[in-house]
């Protein structure tokens, strides 16, 4: 070309076009191709670009980033242990335990129903028969196998032996009381009448012998009151009392109770048991009815401290759950699996006005160097 002019422009458009092919071809190459090329056992040099090749070693480094400087036990410290959050979940606890909890709109049988028991009462009604008739079966099973000395507890077996010298003399005061009234001294004629009677003749003769029957029941009534009042009746007596409660102790509970029907007794009292517990009417309550004081104290006592416990045991073994989360092997897996189209449309998609300004600053500097080159060949010329 003879003009000087157009050979320079010549130039400086061909410096353009390849500086900013060269940049296009170079931003390109970050991702593409996305896997190596192989032509035969040759690979193609520059192939797989260059984020898929060193994709590995670029989640490796950024998982060690990540949990080095950016998400750090004190970084979860301070984003999910502040005050502010402590505050936010207490409001928020508390809202939800007016709201659900102690409200008048739902009973305690609701609540049962929503968490899955719908046939609650049935089922408490249920347990309550079955504990009652355990322990009937043991209460039977004990009084079949063990002696009354066995199942009364020692005080008793104390109580019960001092007390029969005062029943023997219970029995022989009534018994004296009795035998001076009239009723007493009329069993005593009726009963010396009849023997006499059962005797015949020798019985009318030894009436005849006596006289007044009134005189021969008079001497009968003094040796009965006699007889009631002297030192050893009493002491035969409780020997007889002591002699029969050692014979009686000796034996099974059940020996004594073998015609009683125990099935119906049963039936009696799971009856009664349910009837006083009253289960469906007691659960068709709400929580408020039974503790008038819960809302309060729960919003107000109980949930803060759970809330300060429960942060300050997260405070503890925060450390150890984020090393346990082992968030740089998260990271790296992550980076490692994701696809290389939708990273590259990501990078893109952040930079797209950077790459194209480093597209045509290629093309500027490539112009600007034809330029240089042309004048320095006209000069030369």
């Amino acid at each position: 070309m003879d003009n000087p002019i157009i050979s320079i422009l010549f130039m400086v458009v061909v410096g353009a076009v390849i500086g900013g092919f060269t940049n296009y071809i170079a931003i390109k190459m970050l991702f593409h191709p996305y896997n190596a090329i192989h032509i035969g056992s040759w690979k193609l040099p520059f192939t797989p670009g260059l984020i898929p090749k060193r994709r590995g070693e670029l989640a490796k480094q950024l998982g060690e980033t990540v949990t080095k400087y950016l998400l750090t036990p004190e970084v979860f410290r301070k984003k999910l242990l502040s005050d502010d959050i402590r505050e936010s979940v207490l409001k928020f606890s508390r809202e939800k335990v007016e709201e659900a909890i102690f409200t008048n709109d739902r009973t305690i049988l609701d609540w049962a129903k929503f968490v899955g028991l719908n046939d609650l009462p049935r089922t408490i009604e249920s347990k309550v028969d079955l504990v009652i008739e355990t322990q009937f079966n043991n209460v039977k099973n004990t009084l079949s196998t063990k002696s009354i000395e066995q199942i009364l507890p020692e005080h008793v077996h104390q109580t019960i032996e001092g007390k029969i010298p005062e029943i023997a003399t219970y029995i022989l005061k009534k018994g004296e009381e009795y035998f001076q009234s009239s009723k007493g001294e009329a069993t005593i004629r009726n009963m010396m009448d009849d023997f006499l009677s059962s005797k015949g003749t020798i019985g009318g003769m030894i009436q005849m012998l006596f006289g007044d029957s009134n005189a021969i029941v008079g001497k009968l009534q003094k040796e009965l009151l006699n007889m009631l009042r002297s030192p050893g009746t009493k002491n035969l007596l409780v020997n007889m009392f002591n002699q029969e409660w050692d014979q009686l102790k000796q034996q099974p509970v059940m020996n004594y109770l073998q015609d009683v029907e125990f099935e119906p007794i049963l039936e009696k009292i799971q009856t009664y048991a349910k009837k006083e517990l009253a289960v469906e009417e007691r659960l068709n309550k709400s929580i408020n009815y039974y503790w008038p004081q819960g809302k309060e104290y729960v919003t107000m006592e109980l949930l803060p401290k759970l809330l300060d416990n429960g942060f300050t045991l997260a405070e503890k073994k925060l450390e150890d759950v984020v090393n346990r989360l082992n968030l740089q092997e998260v990271v790296r897996e992550q980076v490692d699996s994701f696809p290389l189209k939708k990273l590259e449309e990501l990078v893109v998609s952040v930079t797209n006005k950077e790459l194209k300004m480093i597209t045509v600053l290629g093309a500027v500097l490539g112009g600007v160097i034809g330029a240089v080159q042309g004048l320095i060949v006209l000069l030369l010329n």
